[in-house]
């Protein structure tokens, strides 16, 4: 099947939110979380793909053609989302993500050819739905050792910025690891990730970034956005103190994620009240 044929593609998972796991996702991200009952981020726990080894890839994901396309680039990422909340996830719901490959296109990016995937995924508990997300993920060639990596700018000024602060380490890696089923080597396998895929270190994963802005979208605003739109800038390494933070809009709320020891941004946001 070609890259093109998968569009339309429609594939179903049905998964419970235990109290297990939801103890897990409080534990795991800890003060980075708002309090209250309603949880952005805790989909990404649910209905992970459970493959056994032999249908693993190199980086440990499922291997390229099986439940993604294979677009002839190893290396992948999340790029960006756009979600829309509609009620959220409860403990004890019986969630069913229906996942759908929206779209398959190429670009030319700093460092080459780029491919892009983008899967529209549906969570609905008896049928009602809860969360919607527009999800982009990246494949990128493996890094030339000749070329110097691409710079990202400096951060620009907010003044006014609300935010907090933390330091992922490899033990907050490791847990969001486990809760999501990631099996992805470029957050544990530190000599996979620099030598073959040419970090800095091990890599914090995009969801987690995610998530750290949702939940202080929703302390600043008081409720959970009725939609958020996220997009990755720079790969955040493990270890690197960042600051979370937000500044207010006409409509809602702009965030990003802030990398303190060489002020770029890892992950911008912006989020609708």
């Amino acid at each position: 099947m070609t890259a093109v044929d998968w569009i339309g593609q429609t594939r179903s998972v049905t998964d419970t939110l235990t109290p297990r796991l939801a103890a897990e996702f409080a534990a795991t991200l800890g003060h980075m979380l708002c309090p209250g009952p309603a949880q952005p981020g805790l989909q990404w726990v649910l209905a992970p793909e459970v493959l056994p080894a032999g249908d693993l890839g190199r980086d440990s994901h499922p291997r390229l053609g099986l439940v993604l396309p294979d677009l002839g680039l190893p290396r992948r990422m999340w790029a960006g989302g756009f979600i829309t909340w509609h009620g959220g996830i409860s403990v004890g719901d019986v969630v069913t993500r229906e996942t759908t490959v929206q779209d398959v296109a190429f670009k030319e990016g700093r460092s080459g050819r780029l491919g892009f995937v983008t899967l529209d995924h549906r969570y609905l508990v008896e049928g009602s739905l809860r969360v919607a997300e527009v999800h982009d993920i990246v494949y990128r060639p493996d890094p030339d050792p000749s070329q110097p990596a691409p710079q990202p700018p400096q951060a620009e000024p907010w003044p006014d910025a609300r935010g907090r602060e933390t330091t992922p380490d490899a033990t907050l890696l490791f847990r969001y690891s486990a809760i999501t089923f990631n099996g992805h080597r470029i957050h544990y396998d530190h000599a996979y990730a620099t030598e073959v895929e040419g970090y800095g270190g091990l890599v914090v994963h995009g969801p987690i970034q995610s998530t750290w802005m949702q939940h202080l979208a929703c302390e600043v605003l008081g409720d959970v956005p009725s939609t958020f739109r996220y997009r990755g800038l720079s790969p955040l390494i493990c270890g690197t103190p960042v600051r979370v933070e937000c500044r207010k809009t006409d409509t809602g709320l702009d965030l990003r994620v802030r990398d303190l020891t060489r002020d770029v941004v890892t992950m911008a946001a912006t989020a609708v009240a």
